[in-house]
């Protein structure tokens, strides 16, 4: 399947490479744009931009999802889906439109226990006894679209934000090729 994957921060590079690893086909890469970074404030790639540009990957890095250059360019690409990871945007009806297979998003949380932003530290902070990634379809409406499948990690009331990210990011990268690969 020829996929256009979107995702900003480390988070979304074991997603990435698993993608990479499959038999499924990355053409592109898209993320947010350079952002200022450290002391400096110089504009810098996000993780998964420079990761994709070492990979050789096509990075685009639209200021909105609708720019119309940004529309140009994934209508030309003729993805089949386009997994998300933290992307960091919301993606207009028109964009959501272009793949057939749609935008196939992993979230952080046992959806709809949390929507929106930081899932993970809503779930620590509520003193709840799991999480989860979850796989489902982006939809105009905020982290709403069709469930796909969950995978689900104890928390043990001790655990850092930090630590759970990079374990939900490990089995979700997982999670997000198996629903892709039964597209």
């Amino acid at each position: 399947m020829r996929l256009v994957f979107a995702g900003t921060p480390s988070v979304a590079l074991p997603a990435l490479k698993a993608l990479l690893a499959s038999s499924h086909e990355v053409v592109a890469v898209v993320t947010r744009p350079d952002a200022p970074r450290g002391r400096s404030k110089r504009p810098t790639p996000s993780d998964v931009a420079a990761f994709a540009s070492e990979q050789g990957l096509p990075v685009l890095t639209p200021a909105h999802p609708r720019d119309e250059d940004f529309v140009d360019a994934l209508t030309r690409l003729s993805p089949d889906a386009c997994p998300v990871v933290a992307y960091g945007a919301l993606i207009p009806q028109r964009v959501l439109d272009i793949p057939r297979f749609g935008w196939i998003n992993l979230h952080f949380s046992l959806l709809p226990r949390w929507r929106g932003a930081a899932p993970v530290q809503r779930a620590i902070m509520a003193g709840d006894a799991q999480t989860g990634a979850t796989t489902f379809r982006l939809v105009r409406e905020l982290d709403a679209g069709p469930v796909f499948d969950q995978v689900t990690l104890p928390l043990t009331g001790i655990d850092t934000s930090g630590e759970v990210l990079d374990a939900l990011a490990a089995s979700g990268a997982d999670l997000l090729l198996s629903t892709l690969d039964r597209l």
